[in-house]
């Protein structure tokens, strides 16, 4: 998830690449974290720290309703939740998503996900 970065570190403003000494896996997923402390902090809310759209790019999900890899340091938390993004070849995608309708783009991705996310 989060292609081994630390989804704990994003919620302190942080893309760090996590540890394989402090790993687990939840939901069948697993996840890396840069310290013990970052660990235990997932292990006692994981739902709190996993990202949207299955850690898929958020923007791709709203407006093409399709699973798009994302750049781990490209990033955004929003209302408590992390969200991640597709940025490579100049395109940006937390950039558009942030000039557009965030809160448009966000139900339209919440409603598309629903969709998606079995396939």
């Amino acid at each position: 998830m989060a292609e081994g970065y630390d989804v704990v570190a994003y919620f302190n403003r942080e893309a760090v690449e996590g540890s394989d000494d402090y790993k687990t896996a939840h939901d069948g997923v697993n996840y890396k974290f840069i310290s013990q402390e970052n660990l235990n902090t997932f292990l006692e809310n994981p739902k709190a720290y996993m990202p949207q759209y299955g850690g898929y790019c958020a923007y791709a999900v709203a407006k093409d309703s399709k699973k798009v890899s994302i750049d781990p340091e490209t990033f955004e938390i929003r209302d408590g939740k992390l969200y991640l993004f597709y940025n490579s070849w100049g395109n940006n995608t937390l950039k558009k998503w942030q000039k557009e309708n965030v809160k448009g783009l966000q139900k339209k991705a919440d409603l598309n996900w629903e969709a998606i996310k079995l396939r």
